[in-house]
């Protein structure tokens, strides 16, 4: 028997995205995003406020990084989604977080988030969400096997559970994907 639960915006998983970009002045900032995802094989499309200062970066620098928060993160992923840049201007600082110039867009890459979507700007649709092109995937190396690829048990990538306001770590391989369904 099922449950019903009438509109909510309670979808799984909902990966905890942290957002980076370059203030007006240079500083870097960074705001986490549960609503946003792939739009297309080479884009993604975030769902942000147009108060949000990293919007108006965005706008600003058309460019922007999308770090994948881990486990190791949990206290500073939540803690760049609370606290407002317009309110603490030192924000990464106090959350213990470092950046690095992205060698492809204008914005910065999170040294403590071990995968980042480093992208451009495309456009911002008529309900302002934020649609940009992937221009490179960059990789801590402590994440790599060694044949090069992703190994998500050491990215430990969490989610947002959106009906307990929790955070889940992902990571336990349950089957192969365009494989198992052949059986």
């Amino acid at each position: 028997m099922r449950k019903n639960f009438g509109s909510n915006p309670w979808f799984y998983p909902l990966p905890v995205l942290i957002i980076g970009t370059y203030n007006e002045d240079g500083t870097a900032d960074a705001m986490n995003a549960a609503w946003g995802g792939l739009y297309d094989r080479d884009k993604v499309e975030l769902c942000l406020s147009a108060g949000h200062r990293t919007t108006q970066n965005i706008k600003a620098r058309r460019g922007f990084t999308v770090s994948f928060a881990d486990a190791a993160h949990v206290v500073e992923a939540d803690y760049v989604g609370i606290v407002s840049a317009g309110q603490e201007p030192k924000k990464l600082e106090k959350a213990g977080l470092h950046t690095t110039r992205s060698e492809f867009v204008d914005a910065p890459l999170i040294d403590e988030f071990p995968l980042a979507l480093e992208c451009r700007l495309l456009k911002v649709t008529e309900d302002g969400n934020i649609i940009g092109q992937i221009v490179n995937v960059s990789a801590d190396e402590r994440i790599l096997e060694a044949d090069g690829k992703i190994n998500p048990t050491k990215l430990q990538a969490i989610s947002f559970d959106p009906v307990n306001n929790a955070y889940l770590v992902l990571g336990e391989k349950v089957g192969n994907a365009f494989i198992d369904g052949k059986n």
